[in-house]
């Protein structure tokens, strides 16, 4: 029986502000956006200055990469399960504040070790570890029938966040030098972060008496589309898809990491205008964003794992055009060839997980796979810098990726959402329940 609130209205029947998980979306694709600035998309421009200055290799600036990697992979597991129990609302100042102490830590290193250290920090406790992890899951957990269209509005940011913070970082390492631009990036970042998150984060939409979308009628078939099957970690992990999913990242990632990071210093040894290798970095970001808008908008109507293949094609496309890209035509197209293919990436990480296991354990699962993803997908750079510092080339290690993208593409492809077994569907049952009852 459906009882009247005070104004003899029915709950879904009174007028319907805006839903809070909107403001959730907002928050995190601010998250997004200032993450372009924090040691992420434009760490490329800092290589070649920094590595010039402090004779480090470029094989340095790979393993920093990947002990960024690992440290994110150690820490997963609990930051998953942290995310699922508490929320984003302490994690996520705590991330933005690590990390922007660890960059301004970076004004001051003289040594490779160094480096390395505070990119551990940053994937540790950082907003590459749990920081990141906490702008997807929160997102992922206060929608599911517009999770799609949530997560294309959050990836607004990553474009928005290129166009503004990647100029920005190139204009402050010509004018000021890299070791300032690091200390005003930092402060940048901690100054819009850590108030945000403190203030408008919230866990899931049941700890403000709300329902996944904003659903108000109990009855509606609204609210049927929006509830959904919810696999434990242990369910989870018993099936094969969810370990096909994890060879697919995993493949992917290592194939990313021989290039995403090298092919920036890779065309300015090439001769080509510093200042046009930023601005293709820019728009490389603007493409990724607007693929992970696209589909996001499109997963209503095409299948994630459709959407996922998609960008892994891009991808091999993309490394395959950066062997050859010699001059500002062919850079530009495979860097916004690139970002698509990311884009498609980033999308399919984030929505497969829920779309396949559901919300509730979404922060654990992905917790526990993480360091086998980041394992893998870790090799990448420190490898590619390697072939690069003794064969003076890049192009073995990222013929390579090529390979590797296409058979990411081709197992997304040939992997579809697993089936609850009945024992699994009586739990589903019983969760509703108790959610109605909230």
């Amino acid at each position: 029986m459906h009882v009247p609130c005070a104004t003899g209205l029915l709950e879904w029947e009174r007028p319907r502000r805006i839903f809070y998980g909107w403001v959730i979306v907002g928050v995190m694709a601010v998250s997004s956006a200032v993450s372009m600035a924090k040691g992420t998309l434009n760490f490329g421009l800092f290589v070649k200055p920094m590595g010039d200055d402090l004779g480090i290799g470029r094989a340095s600036f790979g393993w920093a990469q990947t002990a960024r990697w690992g440290a994110e992979a150690l820490s997963s597991p609990v930051a998953g399960a942290l995310l699922d129990r508490f929320g984003a609302r302490v994690i996520l100042p705590v991330a933005a504040l690590t990390t922007g102490l660890a960059m301004i830590g970076l004004a001051y290193i003289s040594h490779s070790w160094q480096l390395i250290l505070l990119f551990t920090i940053m994937g540790l406790i950082g907003m590459s570890g749990p920081g990141a992890l906490a702008t997807s899951v929160t997102v992922l957990k206060w929608f599911v029938r517009k999770r799609g269209r949530a997560l294309a509005y959050m990836s607004l940011g990553v474009p928005i966040g290129a166009m503004l913070f990647i100029p920005l970082t190139e204009y402050l390492i010509e004018t000021v030098g890299w070791a300032t631009s690091w200390m005003v990036l930092a402060i940048v970042g901690m100054g819009i972060l850590v108030p945000l998150a403190a203030i408008f984060v919230r866990r899931h939409p049941e700890d403000m008496g709300l329902r996944p979308d904003g659903n108000m009628d109990p009855d509606s078939a609204e609210r049927a589309d929006s509830d959904e099957s919810s696999w434990s970690v242990s369910e989870a992990v018993r099936t094969k898809t969810l370990w096909r999913l994890v060879i697919v990242f995993s493949t992917a990632s290592l194939a990313a990491g021989t290039i995403d990071l090298h092919r920036i210093p890779a065309f300015m040894d090439r001769g080509l205008d510093p200042a046009h290798v930023t601005f293709a970095v820019a728009f490389d970001a603007v493409c990724a964003g607007a693929a992970t808008f696209t589909f996001g908008i499109l997963v209503r109507y095409i299948p994630a794992r459709v959407l996922g293949a998609t960008g892994f094609a891009m991808l091999a496309i993309a490394s395959a055009m950066t062997i050859y890209a010699y001059n500002d035509t062919v850079m530009f197209t495979s860097m916004a060839v690139f970002g698509l293919g990311m884009g498609g990436m980033t999308f399919l990480q984030h929505f497969i997980w829920a779309d396949y296991f559901g919300r509730e354990s979404v922060g654990s699962i992905r917790g526990l796979l993480n360091p086998i993803n980041f394992a893998v997908g870790g090799l990448g750079a420190p490898t590619a810098g390697y072939i690069r510092d003794f064969t003076g080339a890049y192009d073995p290690a990222w013929g390579i990726g090529v390979a590797l993208m296409v058979f990411a593409a081709f197992l997304t492809l040939t992997t579809p959402a697993p089936k609850m077994p009945v024992e699994c569907e009586v739990k589903h049952v019983s969760q509703q329940s108790r959610y109605a009852s909230v």
